[in-house]
């Protein structure tokens, strides 16, 4: 994390268009006010804006702005959020849920750095603004699939900066344990124990779940210290830790095939979010995948009604999987079931039995 803040504070001097990615909760916000306040316009306002939030129509006027009488219930100019970030820096989370309207847009914004009120017949106006964005999707593979605009990435990626979940900095777990008791407002400690239990957890959630935990046990914790039995019980006693680490693998996959199958889970709604989240590897993936393929005989197209993706997202769906390296062999499979079938007997009709040829009388023994 150190890594990060020194490249963060080694950029905020010039003017360079970043796209922060992360996980939900790994404090991108944060990385992006800390940008503002080490660059030269630090004096200047820090407007935020979650595009997820909105939706198409009024993210635009959000950004941009609208005249008065311009739509109903537009009763008075509104200055748009880039115009207030005039000569500061404006912080697009979440970009990767734009619609392809408002990416145009945007797009036509980083170009000629020209907004244009909704509804105001006068011409664009020049606002002096610089962006920062940030998204826990993989853009790249929403590029392949259809969904961001190739144009776009490249305009908002001129820096690039990921910050790493919190279960890969294991370091960083202490220093935040000690801020977020500072936040809660009750002078408690945690022992030893409890600490250790706090790395050890794999926080999906990252920074905005491990505040949450310490809010939650500061408040609850009997006295001021904080022992291994006040934490969640999922944090004491992770799920199927005793498990090996290859059947709980295995585990998964069985389990997220048959969500898929019963209809309960979906590939894009569910699959695709576990994936991009981090919360199954590509090996669990690809197992998913294998015990897919097994019942499909190899067929791939025949994965979709399956894992319940639509017949027209066939190209997207295998994009997504060689985006990801996740593409498994269909040909073992097929090989497998040709030699099951050459070892069955054909269907149909039973085999005939060999015909005995019958021995001449003269070759008969004499009586």
């Amino acid at each position: 994390m150190r890594d990060v803040c020194t490249t963060a504070e080694r950029v905020a001097a010039g003017d360079g268009k970043i796209l922060i990615t992360g996980e939900s909760g790994v404090g991108k916000d944060l990385i992006a006010q800390y940008i503002h306040a080490q660059s030269p316009r630090a004096k200047g306002p820090f407007v935020a804006v979650n595009c997820a939030a909105f939706p198409e129509t009024l993210l635009e006027t959000e950004l941009f702005g609208h005249a008065k009488g311009s739509f109903t219930g537009a009763y008075r100019d509104k200055p748009g959020r880039l115009r207030m970030a005039h000569q500061g820096t404006i912080f697009l989370d979440e970009v990767g849920e734009m619609s392809l309207r408002m990416q145009a847009q945007l797009l036509r914004f980083l170009e000629s750095g020209e907004i244009q009120t909704v509804g105001r017949e006068a011409g664009p106006t020049r606002v002096d603004v610089r962006i920062v964005t940030a998204t826990n999707r993989d853009l790249a593979e929403r590029v392949a699939s259809g969904h961001f605009r190739e144009d776009l990435l490249y305009r908002i990626k001129v820096i690039h900066l990921h910050v790493p979940p919190l279960r890969n900095r294991r370091e960083d777990v202490r220093p935040l344990v000690l801020r977020a008791v500072a936040r809660a407002g009750r002078s408690v400690r945690l022992n030893d124990a409890a600490l250790e239990a706090l790395e050890r957890y794999r926080w999906p959630g990252n920074v905005r779940e491990l505040q949450n935990v310490v809010e939650q046990v500061s408040w609850m914790s009997k006295g001021e210290e904080v022992s291994l039995a006040d934490l969640p019980e999922e944090i004491r006693l992770p799920p199927n830790a005793l498990l090996p680490k290859r059947e709980r693998r295995r585990q998964l996959a069985n389990e997220l095939y048959d969500a898929l199958v019963g209809g309960h889970y979906g590939f894009w709604d569910h699959i695709r979010a576990l994936f991009l989240s981090r919360d199954m590897t590509r090996h669990d993936l690809r197992q998913l995948l294998r015990r897919g393929l097994t019942t499909t005989r190899g067929n791939y197209r025949a994965l979709l009604p399956l894992f319940g993706v639509p017949e027209s997202d066939y190209k997207r769906f295998m994009n997504f999987l060689a985006a990801h390296d996740c593409v498994v062999d269909f040909r073992e499979f097929r090989t497998a079931t040709a030699e099951q079938d050459a070892i069955l007997p054909p269907l149909g009709h039973p085999p005939r039995p060999a015909k005995v040829a019958s021995r001449s009388r003269s070759a008969e023994p004499a009586a």
